[in-house]
């Protein structure tokens, strides 16, 4: 058929199709498509490696048949010299799909979709603290997308954190980002892993351990009011990990303040941890504030044993500095504190399993085949090595003299 616009607006679709094609005699490779909901549309058709191939045009009430007939005559003639236009314009189109979502992925979103979707069944403590450290070190990259952190932006990033005398944030917030980028390519989202092979700084293992003396100025410098007192004396009294005890709850301590029951969700090795505590931890706790569930305050509010602002205690780093100025202490961590618990049970002559056994560890004495068949939960032998800690610790602080416990101590059999 000849078009014509008269015999274009003359088109109706049979209404047992969904569509029909009418071609045009005057200008091969000239179709209109028409619908059975009566759009009807100019298109282009031409042949390529033995394969139909069509251009859309657009709609026949916005462009002329003349206009259809001479776009019609370019696309052959690009044809002709070998190009594919349908081909051409399916890659741009897919190629500004992949700019758009270049452009959305921000690494602000990846670590969103990261923590949303993979980190959800993690332990609660390493998804959280996983997202803040790449946010903490690369906040200016946050709303770039997440595709165009290179490798030199990575090192820059990373090198300025060593730099700074943080080569241990430096290489944990390397390997969170190595796993959410790992996970991104993975998934198809990106093509590069940029933490990948990353030369770090080599982190010094850090043997500090707490003399008497400091450990009694860091508890008399603690003695006022507030959740960061508290946590740093239960850390001195349980030798528990920081973020365990600041995120204890009410349900984990039990009605007679004689057990904290860690859940494997936020243990860090994922082990459910029984922590037995001695008459000094359970003062601490007797005297926490149990707020009772209101309606006008968050679920938080009330579990929290040690709330902060909003939710968990996490404003360290400045109750940090503040107590290191009360105490006169320089150069330690909180977690130096587990350390020297440690070492202080050791100096008392409880065992080395029984020790790792209280920590929580299932590495050295309790790791291999030794951990895989050896069930015994030492619960009794917890009990007595922390209670003997407990008396050791207000030796020191009183001023005692604590080898005088010692013998009463070792006597036990811990």
């Amino acid at each position: 058929m000849k078009l014509t616009q008269r015999r274009i607006d003359a088109l109706e679709c049979p209404a047992n199709r969904r569509d029909m094609m009418v071609f045009d005699d005057e200008q091969p490779g000239l179709g209109v498509r028409v619908t059975v909901s009566g759009g009807k549309s100019f298109l282009a058709q031409y042949t390529l490696a033995g394969a139909k191939r069509r251009v859309p045009l657009g709609s026949c009430s916005a462009i002329s048949l003349a206009s259809a007939r001479e776009a019609v005559r370019a696309i052959l003639g690009d044809v002709a010299r070998g190009r594919d236009p349908a081909g051409e314009r399916k890659e741009a189109a897919a190629e500004t799909k992949r700019k758009a979502a270049h452009v959305a992925l921000s690494l602000d979103a990846l670590l969103k979709h990261w923590e949303a979707i993979h980190l959800a069944d993690k332990r609660q403590s390493y998804a959280s603290e996983a997202v803040r450290a790449v946010r903490f070190a690369f906040e200016k990259q946050l709303q770039a997308p997440a595709a165009d952190l290179d490798r030199m932006d990575v090192v820059r990033v990373l090198d300025a954190l060593s730099k700074q005398g943080k080569a241990a944030m430096a290489a944990r917030t390397a390997a969170y980002g190595r796993a959410c980028y790992q996970w991104a390519v993975k998934r198809g989202s990106i093509t590069a892993n940029p933490f990948a092979n990353l030369p770090l700084a080599a982190v010094e293992k850090r043997e500090r351990v707490l003399t008497d003396q400091e450990l009694r100025a860091v508890w008399l410098a603690t003695a006022g009011p507030g959740s960061f007192n508290a946590i740093v004396r239960m850390l001195m009294l349980t030798g528990q990990r920081r973020e365990e005890v600041a995120g204890m709850t009410w349900v984990e301590v039990a009605p007679d303040l004689s057990t904290w029951t860690i859940p494997a969700s936020r243990a860090k090795n994922g082990v459910a941890h029984v922590v037995p505590l001695n008459p000094q931890a359970q003062a601490i706790l007797a005297a926490a504030t149990r707020l009772e569930p209101r309606d006008d305050k968050t679920s938080w509010e009330s579990e929290l044993v040690f709330p902060g602002l909003r939710g968990p205690f996490n404003g360290f780093g400045k109750s940090k500095s503040a107590l290191d100025s009360a105490s006169l202490v320089k150069d330690w961590r909180l977690h130096d504190l587990r350390r020297t618990m440690a070492t202080g049970l050791q100096k008392l002559g409880v065992r080395l399993e029984v020790t790792e056994a209280v920590l929580n560890h299932v590495s050295g004495s309790r790791a291999g085949i030794i951990g895989i068949y050896q069930r015994h939960d030492y619960a009794a032998e917890k009990r007595a090595a922390l209670t003997a800690w407990g008396e050791c610790l207000v030796a020191i602080i009183e001023a005692r003299e604590v080898s005088k416990n010692l013998t009463r101590i070792k006597a036990r059999g811990v």
